[in-house]
């Protein structure tokens, strides 16, 4: 696993959690060649150790999480409920995607946070339409993609 790709010009970093190594190389890919920095982790505890190193290091913080929501070790919707109730994290932009999106996910979701709620299977070309959507600051996407 390659941690951390760059492409030039590069102004934006996004943390990619995905556990299917084969889809998060594939989402990492997009958004690299989009010119947007990636690390990737493969699991949720990693996740939260990357996140938490991040503020105790002092570094700017991640502009956006993209998250799967069922991985091994903590869940990403767990993640997103530990992003609001730390005040240091508190507002850290987060997308979770899934593969099963029930209405109570989808609600539990908003109310926690997340930026955008995306289903699986999803074309590269629509995560990052909701990166770049999240990254500018534009109005969160709930709708099932």
């Amino acid at each position: 696993m390659n941690p951390t790709r760059v492409s030039v010009g590069l102004q934006k970093h996004v943390l990619l959690a995905e556990d299917d190594e084969d889809l998060r190389r594939l989402f990492a890919d997009a958004l690299c060649a989009d010119g947007i920095e990636v690390t990737e982790c493969p699991n949720g505890l990693l996740l939260v150790e990357m996140l938490v190193s991040r503020l105790e290091s002092a570094e700017r913080p991640f502009d956006l999480v993209v998250s799967d929501v069922r991985m091994p070790g903590v869940s990403g919707l767990s993640v997103l409920e530990g992003l609001s109730e730390c005040d240091e994290l508190r507002g850290q932009p987060i997308i979770l995607i899934t593969a099963f999106c029930e209405p109570a996910l989808h609600e539990c979701a908003h109310r926690l946070g997340a930026v955008s709620l995306l289903e699986k299977p999803i074309e590269p070309d629509v995560l990052l339409r909701a990166v770049r959507e999240a990254i500018d600051g534009r109005e969160s996407n709930f709708s099932f993609e």
